[in-house]
C-alpha cells in the first residue's frame, strides 16, 4: 500500500488545530476519515457546507465550524486511536448468527477526498446510502492541490513510458480549463448585464457557476474530488466488497482504507469484509461474474460493442402500454376493500375524462415539487436508454430510487461542445482539449485497458440506462429541470418528460408532474436561485425589515 502515499497531498495542522481535530476526526493524515463525538446535525451541516468548499472537511471545520461548538467538555477524547468497547452482543447476533439486519442499526459519516471522478461513481452507487459530492458547478479547478493540478495520478502509469505524457497532457487540460473559465465570465457578464435588484454577491454567483458549467466539460475523469457519505454498517459492506473485486487499482485502495477508518467506529458490522470464506469470496464471485460477462459480449458483439460516435439521445426502450390503468386502481385500492383486478377492471372501463378526475384527486394540489404523491405512481415504470455527455451523467447517476447502468468511460461516442463556448469564440481551444483527450486515452487503452478512462474529458459522451418508476421519474424531472440546473441533464430530463406523454402516452403521469420545467436554457439560469438564498439570507439578518420589504418565506415557490 505504501506505493499510494505519496499520491495525496497530506494538510498540515499546528498542535492546537491538531489537538481539536483528533477529537472528531478518526485520522488526520490520509484521505479517508469518519467523523465522531459530533451532533448529527453538525455533521450533516458540514457535508453540506463541504459540496461547495475547495476546503477539506477538516479544515472546514476548523474555519467555519469550531468556534459556534462547545467542545470544552471533550478535551480528554482521541478518535484517532479508534473506539475500543465491549461488542459481545453484536459478535453473537451479527457475526455468529448472521442477521444482517442488525449491520442496519449502526451508522457512520466518511469523508473520501481526493478521489477522481470515475471513483466517485463507484463510491455513489449503493442505493441505501446519502452523498454529497464536492460540486464542479460551484468550484473552480484552477486552484492546485500541493502544488499540483488536482487529478488522480495511477502509480503504474506514472512508472510506465506513459507517465510523463500522462502528467504533461492532462497538466495541458487544465491549463486550458483555467484559461477558458474568466473568457466565459466575462462574455457572460457581458451578454447578461446585472439589474438593479440583483445583489453583487447572487450576480458574480449566478455568472460564475454558468462559465464553470460552460467549462467542466474540458476537465478530464481524473479530477479530484470530496465525497462525504452516510450509511449504514451493511451499506458500507455491499460497497467494500463492489470495490474489493474491481480492477480499478485506486477503488481497491480506497476500499482498504475506508475498512480501515469503518472498523475504529463500526468493527464487527465489518468483519466479514476480508474473511477468505465470506467477504472475499463473495468479491471474487462478483469479479469472475464481470470477467465472464466481458467475455460473453465480445464473444456476441466482437468490435459493435463499442458503438458508433453519434449525438446526444434519449431514447423509451420498454413501458407498459396499460401502466396508466394499472396506476390508477393502485391510486383507488387502498379506499376499497375490492380486489385489485376487480378494481383495475372497473377502471379499465372508464371515460378518459373519469380516470383524470381520479388521478388528479390522488395528487391533490401541489405547491412545490417536494409535495410528491403516493406509492401508486410506482405502479408504472419505465427504461431509459441515455447517450449523453459524462458530466451530465455524474449528476443524474447520484438518484438512488431507479436502477441505472453504464458502459465504460471512453471516446468513441464522441464529445458535446456547449452553444456558449462557440459564442465566445472557444470553441478552437475546447476541441484541442477534445484532440488530447482522446489521443491520450488511445495511448492509455492500449496499455491499461479500463485505466484510460482518467484521461477522458467530462465533455465526452457515455450511454448509460435508468429504469425507474413514476414517482421516482417525478422527482428527478422536475428537479433536473430547474432553471438553475445545468443545461445537459436539463435537456436529457426534459426530453424524458415529453417521451412519456408522447411516446408511453401516459399524458395524466406526465400532467402530474407540473414542475417539469420546459423553457429555454436561459442566460443566467442559477440567478433565481441565487436571488432567493440572498432573501433568505436578508430574513436572517434583519428579519423585521425582510418582513415588510420582501413576499413571506411561505409564499416563495420553490
Amino acid at each position: 500500500m505504501s506505493r499510494f502515499v505519496n499520491l495525496y497531498a497530506a494538510e498540515s495542522f499546528s498542535p492546537e488545530e491538531a489537538d481539536i481535530l483528533r477529537r472528531y476526526f478518526t485520522n488526520l493524515d490520509q484521505p479517508v476519515f469518519a467523523l465522531v463525538n459530533l451532533p448529527e446535525v453538525v455533521k450533516g451541516a458540514l457535508f453540506a457546507r463541504y459540496s461547495r468548499s475547495m476546503s477539506s472537511l477538516r479544515r472546514l471545520f476548523l474555519d467555519e465550524f469550531v468556534d459556534d461548538l462547545d467542545i470544552s467538555g471533550d478535551v480528554t477524547i482521541d478518535a484517532t486511536v479508534g473506539l475500543r468497547r465491549a461488542e459481545a452482543l453484536y459478535d453473537r447476533v451479527f457475526f455468529d448468527y448472521g442477521d444482517d439486519s442488525v449491520a442496519q442499526l449502526g451508522g457512520v459519516h466518511l469523508a473520501c477526498e481526493q478521489a477522481s471522478n470515475v471513483l466517485t461513481k463507484v463510491l455513489e452507487r449503493g442505493r441505501l446510502m446519502a452523498y454529497l459530492e464536492q460540486s464542479t458547478r460551484y468550484i473552480a479547478y484552477d486552484q492546485r492541490l500541493g502544488g499540483r493540478y488536482r487529478y488522480y495520478r495511477d502509480y503504474e502509469v506514472l512508472n510506465s513510458p506513459l507517465g510523463t505524457r500522462y502528467v504533461g497532457d492532462i497538466d495541458r487540460m487544465f491549463a486550458a480549463y483555467a484559461r477558458v473559465v474568466p473568457v466565459m465570465q466575462e462574455f457572460f457578464r457581458d451578454n447578461t448585464p446585472k439589474t438593479p435588484g440583483d445583489s453583487d454577491f447572487a450576480y458574480r454567483q449566478a455568472v460564475k457557476a454558468r462559465a464553470l458549467d460552460s467549462a467542466r466539460g474540458l476537465l478530464p475523469a481524473a479530477s479530484l474530488s470530496n465525497v462525504g457519505i452516510y450509511g449504514n454498517g451493511q451499506s458500507y459492506e455491499a460497497l467494500l466488497l463492489r470495490m474489493r473485486s474491481m480492477r480499478l487499482p485506486e477503488a481497491q485502495h480506497y476500499a482498504e482504507l475506508m475498512l480501515a477508518e469503518l472498523r475504529k467506529v463500526i468493527p464487527s458490522f465489518l468483519k466479514r469484509v476480508d474473511l477468505p470464506d465470506r467477504g472475499e469470496l463473495a468479491s471474487n464471485y462478483q469479479s469472475d461474474n464481470r470477467d465472464a460477462m466481458d467475455a460473453a459480449a465480445d464473444a456476441v458483439f466482437g468490435d459493435a460493442v463499442g458503438g458508433p460516435v453519434g449525438d446526444d439521445s434519449v431514447e423509451l426502450v420498454d413501458y407498459d402500454p396499460d401502466g396508466e390503468i394499472k396506476m390508477i386502481a393502485a391510486m383507488l385500492y387502498p379506499h376499497t376493500s375490492l380486489s385489485e383486478r376487480t378494481i383495475e377492471s372497473r377502471v379499465a372501463a372508464m371515460s378518459a375524462d373519469e380516470r383524470l378526475a381520479v388521478v388528479r384527486a390522488y395528487c391533490g394540489d401541489r405547491q412545490n415539487r417536494r409535495h410528491r404523491p403516493g406509492r401508486a405512481l410506482e405502479r408504472v415504470c419505465y427504461r431509459f436508454d441515455v447517450l449523453s455527455d459524462y458530466g451530465a451523467f455524474r449528476d443524474l447517476q447520484r438518484h438512488r430510487m431507479l436502477t441505472i447502468d453504464w458502459q465504460p468511460l471512453s471516446t468513441r461516442h464522441g464529445y458535446v461542445r456547449p452553444a456558449a463556448v462557440d459564442a465566445a469564440e472557444q470553441d478552437q481551444a475546447f476541441d484541442e482539449v477534445m484532440a488530447r483527450s482522446a489521443r491520450l486515452y488511445e495511448a492509455l487503452y492500449a496499455e491499461f485497458g479500463d485505466r484510460a478512462c482518467y484521461a477522458v474529458s467530462l465533455a465526452y459522451r457515455i450511454r448509460y440506462s435508468m429504469q425507474l418508476n413514476a414517482r421516482a421519474a417525478m422527482h428527478m424531472l422536475e428537479l433536473r429541470t430547474t432553471p438553475q440546473g445545468h443545461p445537459a441533464y436539463r435537456r436529457v430530463c426534459q426530453k424524458m418528460h415529453r417521451l412519456i406523454a408522447e411516446q408511453a402516452g401516459h399524458a395524466a403521469v406526465a400532467e402530474m408532474m407540473s414542475f417539469v420545467d420546459h423553457d429555454d436554457d436561459s442566460a443566467l439560469g442559477r440567478l433565481d436561485a441565487e436571488r432567493r438564498a440572498a432573501r433568505l439570507r436578508s430574513v436572517r439578518s434583519h428579519p423585521a425589515e425582510a418582513v415588510s420589504a420582501h413576499s413571506p418565506p411561505s409564499t416563495v415557490r420553490e
